[in-house]
């Protein structure tokens, strides 16, 4: 226990400098070589907690992860400005309008514009600021162009907008970020134990992008986490979770062919895909009525403009090795489909997060998706079944956002996940082929 305590301390020490250093993303190679170091920190803690018994595994892995989640409040955002979004979202709600109906800079919304989201002067020359047509800055990133937010999420905007004490600016959605996530590693140590739930508490991953910038992401994986969770005993609440987690971001769909791993009957598949599709819908229905613009907002623009429709900015890396440019979202749309049925095939209804968990990361490794914050499903899901080969891919993210990347980094992730379940495989057939 004293090694793994050891570890933790180090690893909230080197967060600590990851998170306050001067740089960040315009000091690209410092700041991977600090997620290096807190990533192997993390490995390695994880690895000394298989020493410690059960019972004080369980309390230090919530206490270690608390100490480790703290850390992401220590500064304000410092790799990522969505949370500046977030905050004007739930500003624009109060004020009764809806957020799909006009962008930040428009004249509409100038009322409610104040000197911490919008600035003006040599400020503006600093680095993350976004220009105003007729002058003056914003902290908030696309800013001519309505939110991509799903209600669920927004609808959280608008609750912690409402629960924070005025001028209270970045901290209380970096509060809300630990307390999701702290909320997730409870369920874990329950769901999966202390030694799978460790994986998520001490990523690094969480303090930096759930806490520190306090991305929306946290909100789905706990819903997720609760619904997969759920699903064996309470199918239709576990598919009413699933919905919720989709409502708050959309990258949970891929969890419903795990969702649906072994079902046979068309009754228990509703069980779960009404719900699912239920929720969402209803979650959209305040903000349909109330919006004059489309709910959807920018989401067509956004997978435009990060090449998922054109297969450029990166996007489809490791397919394009293997295809012609123009064969990739063809490719990436049949190899998805076949893993999405072979799960709900031949996968484990006693674990529907196994199937999810190799949908989700087969999807990430076929998208080499740019953002790090995205892995924050895929972790808790690793954390939900044990099978840590997985975790390259989220920490190929980071790559992928920091350095640019992202296509050596996924490769070599790739390669991890082959050489796990190669491992793995052998140790299952190694006594039936010494018999």
């Amino acid at each position: 226990m004293k090694l793994t305590v050891t570890l933790l301390t180090a690893l909230v020490a080197a967060l600590a400098v990851a998170v306050t250093r001067g740089g960040q993303l315009a000091d690209p190679a410092g700041l991977i070589a600090w997620y290096a170091v807190c990533w192997a920190l993390f490995a390695a803690a994880a690895w000394s907690l298989r020493r410690v018994p059960a019972g004080k595994a369980a309390v230090l892995v919530v206490a270690g992860g608390l100490a480790v989640g703290c850390t992401g409040l220590l500064d304000m955002p410092r790799t990522s400005t969505d949370s500046y979004r977030y905050a004007w979202d739930g500003r624009v709600q109060a004020a009764g309008i809806s957020p799909y109906d006009h962008e930040p800079a428009s004249p509409e919304l100038a009322g409610l514009r104040d000197g911490w989201l919008f600035l003006d002067g040599p400020v503006c020359e600093t680095a993350y600021m976004s220009w105003l047509w007729g002058g003056g800055c914003t902290r908030i990133n696309r800013p001519r162009v309505p939110t991509i937010y799903p209600p669920v999420s927004e609808a959280y905007f608008l609750a912690v907008h409402t629960l924070s004490p005025p001028g209270s600016r970045h901290k209380p959605l970096q509060v809300g970020g630990l307390l999701l996530a702290m909320a997730t590693t409870l369920l874990l140590v329950r769901s999966a134990g202390a030694r799978g739930a460790c994986l998520w508490a001490w990523c690094p991953a969480v303090p930096i992008e759930a806490v520190n910038n306090a991305h929306a992401d946290v909100l789905s994986v706990l819903l997720a986490v609760g619904g997969l969770a759920l699903l064996t005993r309470r199918p239709l609440m576990g598919g009413a979770l699933l919905g919720g987690a989709v409502g708050a971001k959309f990258l949970p769909a891929l969890l419903l062919p795990g969702a649906l791993s072994g079902v046979r009957r068309p009754r228990d598949a509703m069980t779960v895909l009404v719900p699912a599709f239920l929720v969402p819908v209803f979650a959209y229905l305040p903000y349909v009525l109330a919006s004059e613009a489309s709910v959807l907002g920018y989401l067509g623009g956004y997978a435009t403009e990060e090449g998922y429709s054109t297969g450029s900015a990166g996007r489809y890396g490791l397919v394009r090795l293997l295809v012609p440019d123009g064969w990739a979202l063809p490719v990436v749309v049949l190899v998805l489909g076949a893993v999405a049925a072979y799960t709900i095939w031949k996968g484990d209804p006693a674990r529907p997060w196994q199937g999810g968990l190799i949908v989700t990361g087969t999807a990430f490794l076929l998208l080499t998706p740019g953002y790090s914050w995205y892995a924050l499903l895929l972790i808790a899901l690793v954390a939900l079944d044990g099978r840590w080969e997985w975790l390259g891919v989220a920490a190929a993210g980071a790559v992928a956002y920091v350095t640019g990347l992202g296509t050596v980094a996924y490769a070599l992730a790739a390669l991890a996940v082959l050489i796990g379940w190669a491992v793995r495989t052998s140790a299952r057939t190694a006594p039936a082929m010494a018999y």
